[in-house]
């Protein structure tokens, strides 16, 4: 039988880099876009020191969500396609275009060169940024039926431009997708095992706790799951027959404080954490400290707020099981601590 080819988008990406390793211990081919051939040596590398083997089964291709310069390459003889890469930049930034226009422009730049090389399906990977935000504060569980209101409280560039860039590809889907199927995975704040010396995402929150840069806990909250099992539903997802045309939300533990992830690396981490804060800050505090602070008003939205998400489907669709929240910050905070990227 002859072996399946895997297209995973973003090949240095912290998911992305999950996605292969599993990919390749399944027995895939797999190949990985990044955008410059250059990063191949240092992608193999990182992969290496994580336990990738069948290095002979991985392949790089050149090519950019902003540019159809390589597309038609990376995608020819593939399967499959797990489109993980996007700009991941919460919080404010200059120009929401920088951010919105490659994750919408690039959804559909892949899925075009997707349908057009006969690409069975393609997985895209959204986020719960792309479901939860721009609601009004209730105590609602949130399901793959609910979308982020882009005008609504609390919504970012980086929550736009994953809401747009999902919807931008299943518009492309219902209209020009061909035969090529699609399916979303909606992942909460992902976190886990660093991938060489990246810290990608929400494993930043971790750092800054372990370091101590965050001198205080304000009452925010986070739901985590572990970057292994968001890559596990990614695989699952490519094959499941009831998977196609869906959207799944990868959810495990309700959220928890970051006073709570503070308790959690003081627990597990020993002296390794000894930078990790005590104190809360009260919200009345950071409410007037953003009257002359302008980068700290996004956050307001959330204080005090717990979203809840539900992974009922995916575990019931795709057979998923998630560690749970606890397991996944350790993980994160002790591969941090082992590759020296945090403050002694």
């Amino acid at each position: 039988m002859t072996q399946q080819r895997v297209l995973v988008t973003g090949g240095s990406g912290f998911l992305a880099g999950h996605c292969i390793l599993q990919l390749l211990r399944h027995g895939y081919l797999v190949r990985t876009t990044v955008r410059s051939v250059r990063r191949e040596r240092a992608v193999r590398a990182v992969l290496a020191e994580a336990g990738a083997v069948h290095d002979e089964a991985l392949s790089f291709a050149e090519a950019d969500l902003t540019s159809d310069a390589g597309w038609a390459e990376a995608v020819a003889g593939c399967d499959f396609v797990l489109h993980v890469a996007s700009p991941v930049r919460p919080g404010p930034v200059a120009d929401e275009d920088d951010l919105i226009v490659p994750a919408r422009e690039g959804a559909v730049r892949v899925l075009r060169a997707a349908r057009d090389a006969g690409v069975r399906r393609v997985v895209l990977t959204s986020a719960f940024h792309a479901v939860g935000w721009g609601h009004p504060r209730t105590g609602r569980t949130f399901t793959e039926q609910d979308w982020t209101v882009l005008d609504g409280p609390g919504v970012d560039a980086y929550g736009r431009s994953k809401t747009l860039a999902e919807r931008a590809a299943w518009d492309f889907i219902a209209t020009g997708g061909g035969a090529t199927e699609l399916v979303t995975m909606l992942p909460v704040a992902v976190v886990g095992p660093v991938l060489g010396e990246a810290i990608s995402g929400p494993n930043h929150i971790i750092k800054r706790v372990l370091d101590g840069a965050l001198r205080g806990f304000p009452d925010q909250w986070i739901p985590f799951v572990d970057v292994r099992d968001v890559a596990a539903a990614h695989v699952a997802a490519m094959t499941s027959p009831d998977a196609a045309g869906e959207r799944f939300l990868l959810a495990g533990d309700p959220p928890i404080s970051l006073a709570q992830v503070g308790a959690v690396l003081r627990e597990h981490l020993g002296d390794a954490a000894r930078h990790v804060p005590r104190h809360r800050i009260p919200s009345g505090l950071l409410r007037f400290a953003a009257v002359f602070s302008p980068g700290l008003r996004p956050a307001l939205a959330d204080l005090g707020y717990a979203r809840q998400a539900s992974g009922e489907k995916a575990r019931r669709v795709l057979g998923w099981r998630a560690r749970g929240a606890e397991e996944a910050i350790v993980a994160a905070a002790e591969s941090l601590v082992a590759k020296s990227l945090v403050k002694p």
